[in-house]
C-alpha cells in the first residue's frame, strides 16, 4: 500500500531478556497508511540517527510476571528516596515503603501511591516552572526525584495486573510505553487530527499509537478521575489538548477494548456517559481539536513476529525479553541500546547521559 506514492515502513523492533542478552526475541510493527504513520516514521528515524537515549526505566508496565518484581520496585524506591532525604534538609519524605504496606487484598495501596506522587509534583515542579527543590538538586538527587514518579507509576501498574491474573486474567493489560530523553516534538496537524475521529478511545492488542508527547490534564481525564465536574474557566485553563507529535509510540499488549463490542460493554457504557457529559458542557464532542482518543500510526505483524496471534501466549514470550535492545527501521536506519536497567551500573550511564540537561534545569 501506499501513501501519495511512499511506501509504508516496517519497524523492527528487537527484544532481550534482561538477565540473559543471548536470549533475543524480533516483532514487527506495519506503519498505517496516513499521514500521521509516515510522518511518524520520519521523526522516528530522526531519533534513531540523532542517538537520542531510549528511557528504560519506565517502558513495559503492567506485566504481572517481570524481572522488575515487586521487591525489586520498592528496593529501588527506597534507594531514591534515601538520596532525596540525605540531600534536602528542608524536605523529607517520611512515609515507608514495603512490601506489607503497597498493598491490601490484591489492591494497591493508592492514598500510599497518591502522597509518594504528591512528594515528587512537590519537588519537580512542571516543565515550565520547575521547582525550588528540583533546581538546587545535585545530579544524583534530581536522578532519584524523577525515579519516584516512574517507579510509583510502574508499582500501580504492576499491582493493578497481578490482581487482574488472580481475579480476571483475560483483562490484564500490559503496555509499551516507548520514549526517548530530549526527544524532538513537531505541530500536529489537523489532518492528524482526524484520527481522533476515526479511532476515539478504542484500543487494540498489538496495535501501536502516539505517544502523548506532553503534561496536563484532558477533559477524559477529568470526566473520569474527579467525577464529571461542571467545566469551568479554571478547570477548562487546566486542560492541554494534543499539540504535538514525535517518534515516540506505545504498544497495546491488552486484551480490545472496542466501542460497541459485546466484550467491553463497560467502555460503551463510558464513552456514552462521556459524549452526554461533554454536549452537557457545550462541547463538540467530534471536534477533533480537542483530542479526545488515541492516534493510531500501526500494528504488530504478529504471526511474522511470534508465530501465533494468541494473546497469552505472546504476552509470555514478550514477559521474558522486556528490554528494547535495537529499532530498525525498513532495513535501512538502526540504532542499538546496549544498556539495560539490569546493568550494575545503569544509574550512573543515566546520570552522564542525562547531565546536560540538569545543568540546564539549575541555571537561573
Amino acid at each position: 500500500m501506499h501513501l501519495n506514492g511512499i511506501n509504508q515502513s516496517t519497524v523492527k523492533v528487537t527484544l532481550r531478556n534482561p538477565l540473559d542478552y543471548t536470549d533475543q526475541l524480533d516483532y514487527y510493527i506495519v506503519a498505517d497508511n496516513s499521514q500521521l504513520a509516515y510522518d511518524w516514521v520520519q521523526a522516528l528515524k530522526n531519533i534513531l540517527q540523532n542517538n537520542n537515549q531510549l528511557e528504560k526505566n519506565f517502558c513495559f508496565l503492567g506485566f504481572p510476571d517481570t524481572a522488575r518484581d515487586l521487591k525489586y520496585l520498592i528496593n529501588e524506591l527506597n534507594l531514591s528516596i534515601n538520596v532525596i532525604n540525605n540531600f534536602f534538609t528542608d524536605y523529607k519524605i517520611n512515609e515507608n515503603y514495603t512490601l506489607d504496606n503497597i498493598q491490601f487484598d490484591l489492591e494497591p495501596n493508592q492514598e500510599l501511591l497518591n502522597i509518594l506522587h504528591n512528594h515528587f509534583e512537590i519537588l519537580q515542579g512542571t516543565v515550565e516552572n520547575l521547582s525550588s527543590f528540583y533546581r538546587r538538586a545535585d545530579h544524583e538527587t534530581k536522578y532519584a526525584i524523577r525515579q519516584i514518579n516512574n517507579i510509583c507509576h510502574e508499582i500501580e501498574s504492576f499491582l493493578l495486573s497481578k490482581r487482574k491474573q488472580t481475579t480476571n486474567p483475560e483483562w490484564i493489560r500490559p503496555s509499551q510505553i516507548t520514549t526517548f530523553l530530549q526527544c524532538p516534538r513537531y505541530t500536529l496537524l489537523d489532518e492528524h487530527r482526524e484520527l481522533f475521529l476515526k479511532n476515539g478511545y478504542d484500543r487494540r492488542f498489538g496495535h501501536v499509537y502516539m505517544h502523548w508527547t506532553q503534561i496536563g490534564k484532558t477533559l477524559f481525564e477529568v470526566f473520569r478521575d474527579e467525577g464529571a465536574p461542571t467545566l469551568t474557566k479554571t478547570i477548562c485553563e487546566a486542560i492541554t489538548e494534543l499539540k504535538y507529535f514525535s517518534g515516540e509510540f506505545d504498544i497495546e499488549w491488552g486484551r480490545d477494548i472496542i466501542y460497541g463490542d459485546d466484550n467491553s460493554p463497560w467502555h460503551t457504557k463510558q464513552q456514552d456517559e462521556f459524549t452526554q457529559w461533554l454536549v452537557s458542557n457545550n462541547t463538540n464532542s467530534k471536534d477533533p481539536t480537542l483530542s479526545l482518543g488515541y492516534l493510531p500510526i500501526g500494528k504488530i505483524d504478529l504471526i511474522k513476529s511470534f508465530g501465533t496471534e494468541d494473546q497469552n501466549e505472546i504476552r509470555k514470550m514478550l514477559s521474558d525479553h522486556l528490554d528494547i535492545y535495537k529499532i530498525q527501521i525498513d532495513n535501512q536506519i538502526m540504532n542499538t541500546y546496549e544498556y539495560c536497567w539490569s546493568d550494575p551500573n545503569y544509574k550512573q550511564q543515566q546520570i552522564d547521559k542525562m547531565r546536560p540537561g540538569y545543568d540546564h534545569s539549575s541555571r537561573g
